[in-house]
């Protein structure tokens, strides 16, 4: 039986791990996928206090050592199903065990949205459709790749695979970038990097791999351009549907819960990007994990009273 179960290895989950483990407790962290959630998919973290730069890759890797050489214990596990049982403890179901905790700290993240095309082209995802920069850009060095976006995340895979590639075309839907203005600024000023504004990307073509893309330009002309990659970067989505048992989802599918963290059944708690928010950051996601582990431990000694 363990003091607090985290649902999720992101930055998030593993400080809500941290701050449970400086309060004496035992904790337990499922991630369904890999260590770091988002951020160590990021080229480079560069707003985040004390730190003027670091890999998202090596931002993870140091929290999940400080919290295993704490006594974390760590699964790669997807949790399916939480269940609150008549003496207040919880069952967590993965895919393949069940594990018991005093109470739940859910910090799930997100996950890349899918571009929709007309011919809905999934079979293409890996075969030069990509969602991850960081980890398949190098396949395409002194290449032409194209990135879809107008945020940081496209900004970031823009400048990163920019270093490699031959070219990079960025297409977006506006004609601005919502980006920080630094990253905006470094964009601009590179070489290598071609923006195609006002355009929407409807299709991608090949048969067996990404041959083209082809998309609409301001005029409503449809165009084709042939490429072998495209990093699409347009925004994430929760899953926390398997929760719903025990937590309020608002209409896009985030838990409700406000800065305590706290959801609508005592001893579940929720934090990071999973959550309705206004700003999802990793400094916020840092926050919100040790106020889900404080507020968790709070709940935990009220039990011993």
């Amino acid at each position: 039986m363990y003091d607090i179960i985290v649902i999720g290895g992101g930055a998030a989950g593993m400080t809500s791990a941290l701050y449970a483990l400086r309060n004496s407790k035992s904790v337990l962290v499922l991630e369904s996928e890999s260590l770091g959630g988002q951020i160590a998919t990021s080229p480079r973290l560069e707003n985040f206090p004390s730190i003027k730069a670091i890999s998202g890759e090596q931002f993870a890797d140091n929290l999940f050592e400080q919290i295993t050489s704490m006594g974390a214990d760590f699964e790669i596990e997807k949790a399916v199903k939480i269940e609150k049982k008549d003496d207040g403890t919880f069952t967590v179901y993965t895919e393949y065990k069940q594990y018991d905790g005093k109470s739940v700290i859910i910090a799930a993240g997100v996950k890349h949205k899918h571009l929709k095309t007309k011919s809905e082209r999934d079979d293409l995802v890996g075969k030069g459709v990509y969602y991850c920069a960081i980890c398949d850009g190098a396949f395409y060095k002194d290449k032409e790749v194209a990135v879809i976006g107008d945020a940081n995340t496209a900004l970031q895979y823009c400048l990163l695979l920019s270093s490699y590639c031959k070219k990079v075309y960025v297409y977006t839907l506006f004609d601005k970038f919502f980006g920080d203005k630094a990253l905006i600024k470094a964009v601009m000023a590179k070489e290598n990097i071609e923006w195609r504004p006002q355009t929407s990307v409807t299709d991608f073509v090949g048969d067996d791999k990404l041959t083209a893309i082809e998309y609409k330009d301001k005029n409503g002309n449809v165009l084709r351009h042939e490429i072998p990659a495209v990093f699409v970067a347009i925004g994430q989505v929760p899953d926390n549907s398997a929760f719903g048992n025990l937590v309020d989802l608002d209409a896009n599918g985030y838990i409700v819960a406000d800065e305590t963290c706290k959801t609508k059944t005592e001893g579940v708690f929720v934090a990071g990007d999973c959550r309705t928010k206004a700003i999802r950051q990793v400094v916020t996601a840092v926050a919100d994990g040790g106020v889900a582990a404080t507020n968790a431990c709070l709940y935990l000694e009220s039990l011993e009273n």
